[in-house]
């Protein structure tokens, strides 16, 4: 093997030889090399790991958010429209009934009118709840789950009928459970409704929706007998494709606006803002730790360093001899370089397979799908190389700078 780095360096190196001597290197090392990118295995093993979680965590966030209905656009009246003579301006089902028809992609609409009422528990003790009048099409539009029982459909709000979903705190509360209270009968107003279903949201919004842990949900035309007024409070709309809520949000309140006075103001809001400052966030975060767990990848630089200086101490002999001979500088720092990048390469590849496999194996094992991070496969792989060359520039220049002769006396 000596003989045959002696016959290489007898002309300059092609890059192919090159990579021969270094894989020759590496062999006849091999205990000393694989520790040495040990540290390199960790660093990149964790880098991947970090961005895996990262990503985890910003698809099980973004996914939160989607239950709360991420189609959904919700139209209020914020205020003016009022004069000395005229009442508030407020939303009326004639809006709601112009947007369907004149704004495309809309696939489900739903006005809201809200009151408190005071349901009576017994023995002269009362409850106070939020009541929302809602069409059948809101369980849709808020994406909210059926604990127990059925939504009202269509046909209990063509007839009026007298029947509510309510939340499952409200039931519990009533009856003992959600499915205790189907079927049971409560009193608003002296007008008995029966229970039908039980519903809840699918991720807590913490009373940042309008639906509180106390609500009764009712037909809207119910609702307007009940409160003897035909004022909506909000009205929500649910998009075909959420690519287009933007446009379709602006469409909605160009048309809202134009059937009213020209001094109310009425507001659109939607999900998307929350959906970017989550992913935002997240991807912050990813990146802080991505950053720190690339300290360990240059702690493996030193180490690699320190490996390759040991290494040229030990082969003074054979460098003088090539030198001699006739190899160049370039043909003794591109050796070094491509050993300390050998070393350094394949700990990356042995670290990002590790922090692959995790996630590989679950989602091949499991109905889970664990997003895998391949940008940060590369990031791992490319600083795992630049620091290879990096640290091993300094051991390949004190090598190529040796002078033949005092290297060939060396001991």
């Amino acid at each position: 093997m000596f003989t045959r780095r002696l016959v290489i360096a007898r002309r300059s190196m092609a890059l192919s030889e090159v990579v021969h001597l270094a894989l020759s290197s590496f062999r006849s090392n091999k205990v000393s090399f694989a520790l040495t990118s040990l540290g390199m295995v960790i660093g990149s093993a964790a880098v991947i790991l970090v961005a895996t979680i990262g990503l985890t965590g910003r698809q099980y966030v973004i996914h939160l958010i989607e239950g709360i209905g991420v189609n959904m656009i919700e139209v209020d009246y914020q205020g003016g429209g009022t004069s000395a003579t005229s009442e508030q301006d407020l939303l009326t089902i004639g809006d709601e009934t112009a947007v369907v028809e004149q704004v495309p992609g809309i696939v489900a609409s739903s006005p809201m009118l809200e009151t408190h009422e005071a349901v009576p528990l017994g023995e002269g003790s009362v409850k106070d709840v939020l009541v929302l009048g809602v069409s059948p099409e809101y369980e849709d539009i808020r994406n909210l789950l059926v604990v127990s029982g059925r939504f009202f459909d269509q046909q209990d709000a063509r007839h009026r009928a007298k029947v509510a979903d309510v939340t499952v705190p409200f039931a519990e509360s009533l009856f003992g459970s959600a499915d205790s209270a189907l079927g049971k009968s409560f009193s608003m107003n002296g007008i008995p409704f029966t229970i039908i279903g039980t519903v809840q949201e699918r991720i807590n919004t913490f009373g940042q929706s309008e639906i509180e842990d106390q609500t009764i949900l009712i037909p809207y035309q119910v609702g307007r007998y009940l409160t003897g007024s035909n004022s909506v409070g909000q009205i929500f709309f649910s998009v075909r494709d959420f690519g287009r809520v933007s446009e379709i949000e602006r469409q909605i309140h160009d048309v809202i606006q134009a059937r009213h006075r020209p001094n109310t103001v009425y507001i659109t809001q939607d999900l998307r803002s929350l959906i970017s400052a989550a992913g935002s966030i997240a991807g912050s975060l990813t990146i802080a730790l991505i950053l720190f767990s690339t300290v360990t990848l240059l702690v493996s630089g030193v180490g690699i360093m320190n490996i390759m200086l040991a290494t040229v101490q030990a082969r003074f002999q054979e460098i003088g001899l090539r030198k001699a001979l006739g190899a160049r500088q370039r043909d003794i720092q591109l050796q070094f370089l491509m050993e300390s990048g050998l070393i350094a390469v394949s700990g990356g590849v042995i670290g990002a397979v590790l922090g692959l496999a995790p996630s590989l194996l679950i989602n091949a094992l499991t109905s889970y799908h664990i997003p895998i991070s391949w940008w940060a496969v590369f990031i791992s792989l490319s600083t795992a190389l630049c620091i290879g060359i990096g640290f091993g520039t300094l051991p390949a220049n004190r090598a190529a700078s040796l002078d033949p002769v005092e290297a060939l006396r060396h001991e």
